[in-house]
């Protein structure tokens, strides 16, 4: 079964550097969508050849740094039919250890982040009635973790936020949805761990941590990652909106 609905039309992707986000940016070109990849570094982004891609610098903290790429993305292609909320930062602080400036440095990617381009977007396809946006959240949003508490706020807030949007722009026929990873082969989870055998801890967890393991037994690739959030932008979501998938080998224990 082929995805449709993305021959020709514009996507804006934020945290395309690397990891899910280049996944995202890979697949959505695939499928012969128009692409503007953005990151605060353009990283891996280098590595992609494509007539429709468009790459370009972008600090998802600056609302007028975003409203500016995004007009200035109109203005180059035309009007934005997706939006792919996947820039992020990691923090692995204890509660106690969380300074002030380390909890705004998270909100500021991951949930004011995600409200800047969301809103932005929103904006323009409101009046055209048109519309599909995702938000790469994450399993840490739905339960607790150790050493994770501003990471997993964060992405409670822009999980809860996404949710909203989509209530509000329901009526403009404009879809919003989220995807929520677990442990997947990124540079983020692999800069967690100590030493060679961090992965086998992971998909085995740690009752001392009160974390299980992955039922599945492996990592998600960005690549399984990318396909559940293309799937949500395409046709073949069309009747599904607000909707939170957790895409993460069972860890969670929900769906």
């Amino acid at each position: 079964m082929r995805l449709t609905g993305f021959e020709e039309k514009v996507a804006f992707v934020t945290g395309a550097g690397s990891g899910i986000g280049l996944a995202v940016t890979r697949l959505l070109l695939d499928e012969g969508a128009k692409v503007v990849a953005t990151d605060v570094a353009l990283g891996d982004l280098g590595s992609l050849v494509h007539h429709n891609l468009y790459a370009a610098e972008l600090d998802v903290r600056s609302s007028r740094d975003v409203d500016r790429r995004i007009e200035q993305t109109i203005e180059t292609l035309g009007s934005i039919n997706f939006g792919v909320n996947v820039a992020g930062v990691l923090s692995t602080k204890s509660i106690v250890e969380t300074s002030d400036d380390e909890w705004d440095r998270v909100f500021a990617v991951n949930t004011a982040g995600v409200f800047h381009v969301s809103r932005a977007l929103a904006r323009h396809m409101m009046p055209r009635r048109k519309g599909s946006i995702v938000t790469v959240a994450s399993n840490a949003a739905g339960i607790p973790r150790q050493n994770m508490a501003a990471y997993a706020a964060s992405k409670a807030a822009s999980t809860m936020f996404t949710r909203c949007l989509g209530l509000e722009l329901a009526p403009y026929g404009i879809r919003c949805n989220i995807v929520a990873p677990g442990s997947t082969q990124t540079p983020m989870q692999t800069g967690m761990w100590a030493d060679p055998s961090g992965e086998k801890r992971v998909i085995e967890g740690s009752l001392p941590a009160f974390k299980t393991g992955i039922p599945l037994g492996k990592l998600a690739t960005p690549d399984d990652i990318a396909n559940s959030v293309v799937f949500l932008l395409s046709d073949r979501a069309g009747h599904i909106t607000m909707a939170d998938l957790y895409v993460d080998g069972g860890a969670t224990l929900r769906g």
